[in-house]
């Protein structure tokens, strides 16, 4: 029941729907519709709370940006009466319209009234606002809520991972083998791994890293894998952006979508390849990851990185990303764009 009630506090739609119905209640309620008795008359009221509801939406979406994103209480204000009394004039004004003469609803001298139509406009205002705006911060507060737990989550992972036994046994195993047929490249080879282990550690708790930072992990890691499969895998990684030292990314974000193309597109012993470019313009980055897909293989993945990576691509850029993933049996290829953010320094 509870998992229930959670979808739809977290369902726009769900929400709007609600207050609909919630305002549509109290504005029949407050002009005594149980007395009417014509389908006319029903048509005119509706009518009349449209244009409540225009109002209000007309309210949400122009004034109180003003207020939310400015921070101009007082122009907001003075917006919101202009706009109450606009809407109180067109109402008193079909009033008098001979339509109206035969409705079953504002009967009253007072009904008819100016004052009576301001009230009923400022009223409607604050019935459909007032939930609209508790529905927004509750979901800004679940958002950041939730983007603390994963962020907490992270950090937690990437402590256990940083000494992971199996990472270790390759990387060493490939030290070995190098340091054996070539010695003078064992130096460069170690000076890779520490970089890489120096960024995991030195990354877990930061939410934002400088974007250059997070590609020389990448190549460093790239690098690491070309040494692993030799010549047996086609590898490539290209790298570009427009202005440098001006982005920033969250850490370890763009790593998992690689590390799972090596992982599969590199285990079989035939002809293998994997392609990487990561191109950044105008604050857009573009991942695109192909890697092959071996006809029999062995890898055993819960896809708990990959989960993860896309739900922390969620809380962190909301709308502000876009991630297509295709596979087919002889290719598995990940399309990610994201708009960055922009600062020179590391966050916190």
């Amino acid at each position: 029941m509870n998992k229930i009630i959670n979808d739809l506090m977290d369902n726009k739609w769900w929400q709007e729907f609600a207050v609909v119905a919630f305002s549509f209640t109290i504005y029949t309620l407050k002009n005594d519709w149980m007395f009417i008795s014509s389908l006319g008359s029903i048509m005119l009221g509706v009518l009349f709370y449209v244009i409540l509801y225009v109002h209000a939406q007309f309210n949400r979406f122009i004034f109180l940006p003003i207020l939310f994103k400015k921070h101009k209480p007082i122009i907001y204000i003075l917006l919101t009466i202009i706009g109450i009394f606009i809407f109180s004039v067109l109402l008193n004004k079909l009033m008098t319209l001979s339509m109206f003469s035969q409705c079953q609803l504002y009967q009253n001298s007072h009904q008819r009234s100016f004052s009576f139509q301001f009230a009923s406009v400022s009223g409607t205002l604050v019935c459909i606002l007032s939930p609209i705006i508790v529905f927004k911060f509750y979901r800004i507060y679940k958002q950041q809520t939730d983007k603390i737990i994963l962020y907490n989550q992270m950090q937690v992972n990437s402590l256990r991972t940083q000494l992971n036994p199996h990472f270790l046994f390759n990387t060493f195993n490939t030290l070995y083998g190098i340091s054996l047929q070539f010695p003078q490249r064992t130096s460069d080879l170690i000076m890779k791994v520490s970089q890489l282990m120096r960024y995991q550690t030195e990354s877990t708790h930061k939410e934002f890293v400088c974007l250059e930072n997070e590609l020389d992990f990448i190549n460093s890691y790239v690098q690491l894998e070309k040494e692993r499969v030799a010549n047996r895998c086609d590898i490539s990684y290209f790298s570009e952006i427009d202005k440098e030292s001006t982005y920033k990314i969250s850490p370890m974000l763009l790593i998992t979508f690689i590390e799972n193309a090596f992982k599969h597109g590199t285990c079989a012993i035939e002809k293998c390849y994997v392609h990487i470019n990561i191109s950044v313009k105008n604050g857009l980055l573009h991942l695109i990851v192909v890697n092959s897909v071996p006809k029999e293989s062995k890898v055993v993945s819960t896809n708990i990185g990959l989960k993860n990576t896309i739900a922390r691509l969620k809380l962190t850029y909301g709308e502000d990303y876009s991630l297509n993933i295709t596979n087919d049996p002889k290719t598995y290829n990940v399309d990610l764009k994201i708009q960055l953010k922009m600062g020179k320094n590391e966050g916190n």
